[in-house]
């Protein structure tokens, strides 16, 4: 049975003398007193989170009373209560610079505090930024659970009178993923993003440039080999079409996550649009290409690290400005144009199943009784499918006659 604390009182906290070595006196509930050899009265608040022992300091007597001090222990438990760590709500307000309070740019923090571990490299501090400079500056200091969606939206029509819809339509989506989780950790009770659905002007689709002509694919594919650039960016440039995954997801690729044994790359949730592992079955070609890279790169946490550094992966305007040194235009091709590519050719002229491709694209793909695809699903078929088209791009290369697009409509 544990031992009974018997709750401190003003006059016992006042008359506390100080000994040889700290001690505390303890009221319950996680808070204590610690008294140091000086003199120094401060509380602590003891508590556990993640299975793991934490401490956090209210400040010191008699500047904090006992009164106040177990207000602020039971703010802490509350949080503790809806499962928030109260040491990411006190940084936060430091960095917010603000005390105490439920605002909207400390809960911000707060979010980002938790979530950054599972984003990619570099997207923390953009999404921070871009708050900072656009969404702070007007209702930052409010308290989260008095902002509603007129107040939102019109922190949006200013992104939006600048002419910068796409970045309105991607505020709103990230402080929606804020209130919702103020309101799951019981700071606030709604989501005014989910009432402006609709409510900014639609976007323009822009399609990204993409050679998907077979004679022109066979050319490009000519004029990587014959790239001059470093032997690690020219790799890259090679294996982008046969994987045809996203520009991030190819340079962060890490060895640890390639088995050239089975001829896999696993790619974690964490690195990928969906949230959701996926799984890239390896052509004969890749194979090569990446037994060749490891001589040169192996000692790298990255397939394909930075020129500067092995401790950081290759910047992303690295491919881009390779298309351009081979004398291709931002109208004629981007690092995101492998994807289209491939999609178009896959389906409209070697006639492969459209849902084989959608899920080697990783897409939201789902079976007929409407469940989602696993990383596993139709891994046989995915796997000829991309021995396929990689035997096809050589012949692209080699200038072999072209199969015409044959898709009937």
């Amino acid at each position: 049975m544990p031992k009974r604390i018997i709750p401190l009182t003003d006059i016992k906290v006042q008359k506390a003398k100080p000994k040889e070595k700290p001690f505390s006196l303890f009221d319950g509930g996680g808070l204590y007193l610690l008294i140091t050899p000086s003199g120094g009265k401060l509380w602590r608040f003891k508590y556990r989170f993640d299975n793991k022992e934490k401490k956090l300091a209210f400040g010191s007597y008699p500047e904090i009373r006992l009164l106040d001090a177990r207000r602020k222990r039971d703010d802490a438990r509350r949080l503790l209560a809806n499962n928030v760590d109260p040491d990411a709500v006190r940084k936060a307000q430091k960095q917010a610079n603000i005390e105490e309070a439920e605002t909207f740019e400390v809960i911000a923090r707060e979010w980002q505090d938790k979530f950054k571990s599972k984003w990619l490299e570099g997207y923390s501090e953009k999404i921070m930024r871009r708050l900072e400079l656009n969404v702070f500056p007007w209702m930052g200091s409010r308290p989260i659970k008095d902002i509603k969606a007129p107040e939102l939206l019109s922190v949006l029509r200013r992104i939006e009178s600048r002419g910068a819809l796409e970045l309105a339509h991607r505020t709103r989506n990230v402080c929606g993923q804020i209130f919702r989780y103020a309101v799951a950790t019981g700071r606030s009770e709604r989501n005014p993003a989910e009432d402006l659905k609709g409510a900014l002007s639609p976007v323009k689709t822009t399609h990204r440039a993409a050679i998907i002509e077979p004679k022109d694919v066979g050319k490009l594919l000519r004029s990587i080999d014959s790239y001059q650039g470093s032997f690690t960016v020219q790799c890259a440039l090679k294996f982008a079409p046969l994987v045809f995954v996203r520009p991030g997801e190819l340079r962060h690729a890490e060895w640890s996550e390639i088995n050239l044994e089975n001829a896999e790359w696993n790619i974690p949730g964490s690195k990928m649009k969906m949230k959701e592992p996926h799984l890239v079955p390896l052509s004969k070609q890749a194979i090569a290409i990446l037994t060749e890279l490891k001589d040169f790169t192996g000692s790298s946490r990255y397939v394909f690290p930075s020129e500067r550094t092995f401790d950081r992966p290759m910047s992303n305007n690295t491919i881009l400005a390779a298309l351009r040194n081979l004398g291709y235009t931002k109208e004629e091709m981007t690092p995101h144009g492998f994807r289209a590519m491939a999609r178009t050719i896959l389906d409209e002229v070697l006639q492969v199943r459209p849902d084989f491709i959608e899920h080697q694209l990783a897409h939201a793909v789902r079976d007929p009784n409407g469940r989602a695809y696993n990383r596993t699903s139709h891994l046989e078929e995915r796997r000829k499918m991309m021995q396929q088209w990689a035997d096809y791009l050589d012949e692209l290369k080699q200038g072999a006659k072209v199969l015409p697009f044959r898709k009937n409509k």
